[in-house]
């Protein structure tokens, strides 16, 4: 009955999961952090069970880069960060009048990439297991050693790394406040700030005479839509025959090196494989195609196999998609919490299985591909057509400012909400003037509530 009931649970939050952001994936500019973490935190906070949070989880990062596809290719603006690093070719392919072949070879792609990497990364964290326990004891340092290594490899290289001390000791001071007005720490609301911290830099920025002439524009943006053309026979293609041999060959090798990797961006792990891959084609033309298949197949592997393998194998958010978009399967206190002191873990990696984590995981992805891939493949003009003409954006943040608000009132009251907004503001304009991108925020978070106590016990006998 137990079984039954899971299985349910995720067939349910997986159907929900995939329609939600699937229809999210169309808004560009909706980053993966600030839609998906505050949602899955909200799902977690409302009572759903194990197996349903991760269904909803894996369903909602599946659907999403598939349709990310849509306005990345077919208008030119990257559908969220992971499209980004799509875009060149996909602006290469626009200009060459062939936008929907680009469109269905990215989404291909992603669905093929998906299908490998959730058995392939289930693989590695078994592998991974046995070293958990040893992983853990020395995780405040760990954490200290991911930060570091994640704010060298992001776009802000060593102006991110040293912005970290400041922004640790933010964190460190604004939680002894917190602690010492209302009684207890906060977890959320600090989350709740990093992942939302670019957008609320930038509000900050749209009410001051200065800011708004640093985001505004003189004129009215215009978007050119592609035009649509359907290129298969009958109502619905396969991705295994949309992408030709030589692509479906390269697609999955590039889907099964990222998913054996877990400490690396994945914007990085997507150019690499891109420009690692994409160079062995030598037609012009043929290259483009294969690099959108191969590069968007990789947001997929790296989205998973960065959420699966910590998760399983350790129970600690050791990579940048676990410290950012999948952080609440981690920690999302009273629910799932995280032992500062002990490196130990009270969230899904104690609640589910190792199988449970493959069944589950591939059920919510096949979930997404029957629900995005025949929806992108067949409606994506009339979509992006419809979003860019009636979807406002300002209603979009406005209800998600409106779920950040709710949360932090229910973690601390006023404090929680002030506290996310002092975050936010910080990280926000970080990112947006240092390149300190969320991922690098969320490990200074962690280094802040394990490292530096570690550190304080190792100083506190010598002095």
């Amino acid at each position: 009955m137990e079984m039954l009931d899971a299985t349910l649970w995720a067939l349910g939050m997986a159907l929900i999961g995939a329609v939600v952001f699937g229809l999210l994936g169309l808004v560009s500019g909706t980053d993966e952090t600030a839609t998906i973490a505050p949602i899955t935190l909200l799902v977690i906070l409302l009572g759903v069970p194990p197996a349903g949070v991760f269904a909803f989880f894996m369903a909602a990062i599946a659907s999403k880069h598939i349709t990310h596809a849509i306005p990345t290719t077919l208008l030119g603006i990257p559908g969220d960060t992971m499209a980004a690093p799509l875009l060149r070719d996909a602006q290469m392919l626009r200009e060459l009048g062939v936008p929907h072949i680009a469109l269905r070879k990215a989404i291909s792609g992603g669905v093929i990439a998906a299908l490998i990497a959730v058995p392939l990364a289930v693989l590695f964290a078994l592998i991974l297991t046995p070293f958990a326990d040893a992983i853990s004891s020395v995780a405040p340092w760990l954490f200290l050693a991911a930060a570091i290594l994640i704010a060298v490899t992001s776009k802000g290289r060593w102006a991110a790394l040293f912005a970290l001390v400041p922004f640790v000791l933010l964190v460190v001071g604004l939680q002894a406040f917190a602690t010492s007005t209302i009684g207890h720490g906060l977890s959320i609301s600090f989350f709740l700030g990093i992942a939302t911290g670019p957008l609320i830099a930038d509000l900050f920025l749209a009410s001051s005479p200065l800011g708004r002439k640093l985001i505004g524009r003189d004129e009215q943006r215009t978007f050119e839509l592609a035009k649509d053309t359907r290129t298969w026979k009958g109502r619905m293609p396969n991705p295994f025959k949309v992408l030709d041999r030589q692509q479906l060959a390269y697609t999955s090798a590039a889907a099964t090196v990222s998913s054996a990797t877990f400490v690396f961006s994945p914007v990085a792990m997507t150019v690499l494989m891109g420009e690692l891959f994409g160079s062995r084609f030598k037609n012009g033309y043929h290259r483009l195609t294969s690099t959108m298949s191969i590069r968007n197949g990789t947001t997929e592997s790296t989205y998973i196999a960065e959420t699966l393998i910590p998760l399983i194998a350790i129970g600690l958010p050791l990579s940048p998609m676990a410290a950012g978009p999948a952080n609440p399967l981690f920690n999302a206190p009273p629910v799932y919490t995280i032992d500062a002191e002990a490196g130990t873990s009270n969230n899904l990696h104690n609640l589910l299985e190792p199988w449970q984590f493959l069944v589950f995981g591939l059920l919510a992805v096949i979930i997404a591909v029957l629900i995005s891939y025949p929806f992108a493949m067949t409606q994506a003009h009339r979509a992006a057509k419809w979003v860019m003409r009636t979807v406002s954006h300002e209603a979009i943040i406005g209800a998600f400012a409106a779920l950040i608000v709710v949360i932090c009132l229910y973690e601390g009251g006023l404090v929680a909400l002030l506290v996310a907004l002092t975050v936010g503001l910080v990280g926000g304009l970080l990112n947006r003037m240092f390149h300190m991108h969320t991922g690098v925020q969320f490990m200074g978070y962690y280094v802040a509530a394990l490292t530096v106590p570690a550190i304080m016990a190792l100083v506190a006998p010598a002095a």
